[in-house]
């Protein structure tokens, strides 16, 4: 499934949400913080897909310019957020968390104007769900993917997107 940051579909409560400024947005400002949110365990079982090696792995990527995070903060506190793997004009969203509701959906806000300015093209969403279809991803062929990722997708690390202000979404 993947999401074309220009198809992102924002519904009206989501919006509502968005413009009432209870959520603080930041970028690459916690991503240690983030990951291991979302590798804690979920209601659903006490397993998580993230072990202490991967973590280490995606925290060297953070540390060279490939991962970034988007962070929600309501009322000062950290309370969701995402983080993936950029190559060039393509995010690979490996996880997103939220404490509080709508605060994953803020850092996905974020993070399509965050692909905007730098034009990143095509969001790897991974996994299909009818969550992420409701907010515009989509299902695409295996040999379309490729051919994306051969358009789009070179080992060049972005460098830091810290730096950017907070922004309340």
């Amino acid at each position: 499934m993947v999401l074309f940051p220009k198809e992102f579909h924002i519904s009206r409560s989501l919006k509502k949400t968005l413009r009432s400024g209870r959520y603080l947005t930041r970028v690459d400002n916690a991503f240690g913080e983030v990951i291991r949110a979302c590798a804690a365990p979920r209601r659903s079982g006490p397993d998580t897909w993230l072990t202490r090696e991967m973590i280490d792995a995606y925290e060297e990527l953070h540390h060279l310019g490939f991962a970034h995070s988007i962070e929600t903060y309501v009322g000062g506190r950290l309370a969701g957020g995402l983080y993936g793997v950029q190559l060039d004009r393509v995010f690979f969203g490996e996880s997103m968390w939220s404490e509080e509701r709508d605060a994953s959906k803020a850092a996905l806000a974020r993070l399509i104007e965050e692909c905007s300015a730098r034009d990143i093209r095509l969001i790897d969403c991974q996994v299909a769900s009818p969550h992420l279809a409701s907010l515009g991803a989509r299902e695409i062929s295996r040999s379309e993917f490729a051919a994306l990722l051969r358009r789009y997708a070179r080992r060049v690390p972005s460098g830091s997107w810290s730096g950017n202000a907070a922004e309340p979404v």
